[in-house]
């Protein structure tokens, strides 16, 4: 009998060939064009979870991303898109519906969707509504796993069927596979099940926190992810066997927690050279609501329950997210090249985003769940056949609700109406043109809701009470031309009050206007 390993490498078949820049076709229709099913554009959809624009096409250098960086090089790199909120559940059901979390009143990861909204038509619904084959592998929903510790959806299917044309592969939510890793896992389910003995076995089927970081010695297949690119290798073999377009919407988990990635990615790292945030400290002025304890990652048997995390922890942690990126990479060239090898390039959108940025101890804080730019600012990159452009990086301010009407116009269906975001199909052509005036995201913290808007030059945030009232109980102000790395909270000195006045009543007018209300 086959290994898993060796099942999952015969999944697999034909040469996996390096893929980089080619040349687009001038023949082909342009990005907007309507046309029937049989010439419009395929996608490809390739979401990564927590990923940060921390990537060499995004001018890091330390970073090992080359397959990533070779889509940049034929597609176009936003350099400032923002989430509308750092979670997973919201940001994610932001993008694919096209709305913002005060519309889909969806601000945690507990609610679904569909109990708000129940009709309402994802990005891949519109598509399959227009005659495209619709399938989506891995997280791209928000719960994607059967795993029995999101049994808080109540009866929601995490992955939502409507949206696909054939049901999704959502795998395993295996993580650990050193003995010392296994052991961590095993304890934490004992802790959640208040099993014993064999029964502990039972850790795999559910999502056990062990240890923080593990680099096993493991082929890339075994994995989530290594499955996850095998499988969407294959999926790109019988697509192509059809006339019929298609949307592939392949979801990534790394580099989520635990950092655990094969060793031949941590060895791409010296670990010696590994540099902590210069920032790890609280923006100075700057109040207690826009600051968290980082409990996603307490929650690990290795990380302490209180206070900051040592140097030695920290090195390591951040280690471990860059061997996760660079694996991820890795996964997603497996997926890319084959995509080249099956002569499918000229004709399919790519479009890669990361659901949120992510924390590595700058301002002394870890994962999401701020408004910072850290948190709020993710990648983006959409490579598109017939761009004028096509190597290009733009700094038009974008937002991830403008993704859904983009990819419509780029596939030349129609655009909804009743959606919170804009196209930005013309940056393809032309990136030096202006994009939106603000950017505007949210976290709620207990009883407050941060609103958070992104302009040209600043962060500006308001925490207001979630009871309904218009009370204003804290003021964030963070000048990005002097103070990148938002450090210096303005919004507490006085000679900054008239700006504090004039970005207010900004922002609300921008909340007001860029909300759509749907029954």
């Amino acid at each position: 009998m086959l290994t898993r390993t060796e099942q999952l490498v015969s999944i697999l078949v034909g040469p996996l060939m390096a893929w980089g820049c080619g040349i687009l076709l001038p023949g082909l229709p342009s990005l907007a064009a309507e046309a029937d099913q049989n010439v419009r554009p395929n996608v490809l959809f390739i979401a990564v979870d927590d990923l940060r624009p921390e990537l060499g096409c995004y001018g890091a250098t330390h970073i090992k991303s080359p397959h990533i960086d070779r889509l940049a090089e034929r597609g176009t790199v936003f350099l400032r898109a923002y989430c509308q909120q750092a979670i997973c559940g919201p940001s994610r059901t932001s993008l694919l519906t096209g709305l913002r979390p005060d519309t889909t009143k969806v601000w945690g990861n507990h609610t679904h969707f569909r109990q708000r909204l129940p009709n309402v038509v994802t990005l891949p619904g519109h598509f399959k509504n227009h005659g495209y084959h619709t399938q989506g592998m891995g997280k791209i929903f928000h719960g994607s796993f059967p795993r029995k510790a999101f049994a808080y959806y109540r009866g929601c299917d995490m992955h939502d069927p409507r949206s696909w044309s054939v049901p999704s592969w959502l795998g395993g939510p295996r993580y650990y596979y050193t003995p010392e890793g296994i052991a961590a896992a095993r304890r934490d389910f004992q802790r959640i099940s208040g099993k014993s003995g064999s029964a502990l076995d039972g850790w795999v089927d559910y999502f056990c926190r062990g240890l923080a970081t593990e680099a096993p010695e493991i082929l890339d297949e075994v994995p989530y992810d290594g499955e996850l690119a095998v499988r969407a290798a294959q999926a790109l073999r019988e697509r192509k066997q059809e006339d019929r377009p298609f949307f592939l919407a392949v979801g990534f988990i790394k580099p989520h927690l635990p950092f655990v990635a094969p060793k031949k990615y941590w060895d791409l790292y010296d670990a010696k050279q590994i540099e902590l945030a210069g920032n790890p400290y609280k923006p100075r002025g700057t109040p207690a609501v826009a600051m968290h304890g980082f409990g996603e990652l307490r929650y690990y048997s290795d990380i302490p329950r209180r206070g900051p995390v040592s140097d030695d922890k920290a090195r390591r942690l951040i280690h471990g997210y860059y061997a996760c990126v660079s694996y991820v990479d890795a996964q997603i060239g497996r997926v890319l090249s084959e995509l080249d090898r099956l002569g499918l390039r000229d004709r399919t959108i790519v479009c890669l985003w990361g659901d949120h940025g992510w924390h590595l101890g700058d301002h002394g804080l870890w994962c999401k769940h701020t408004n910072f730019e850290n948190a709020t600012r993710a990648p983006l990159i959409v490579c598109a056949p017939g761009a004028k452009s096509p190597g290009r990086k733009t700094n038009a301010l974008v937002e991830f609700v403008d993704i859904y009407p983009t990819l419509a116009e780029l596939a030349g269906l129609p655009v909804p109406k009743a959606l919170d975001g804009t196209s930005r199909a013309l940056l393809l052509d032309d990136p030096a043109r202006r994009g939106a005036d603000t950017a505007l995201s949210q976290y709620p913290r207990g009883k407050a809701m941060g609103r958070s808007m992104r302009t040209d030059r600043y962060r500006f945030t308001i925490w207001q009470d979630r009871g309904g009232g218009k009370q204003i109980l804290a003021v964030e102000l963070y000048d990005h031309q002097n103070d990148p790395q938002e450090n210096h909270n303005l919004a507490v000195r006085p000679e900054h009050a008239s700006l504090v006045r004039r970005l207010t009543a900004k922002l609300e007018a921008q909340w007001d206007r860029s909300h759509t209300c749907v029954p």
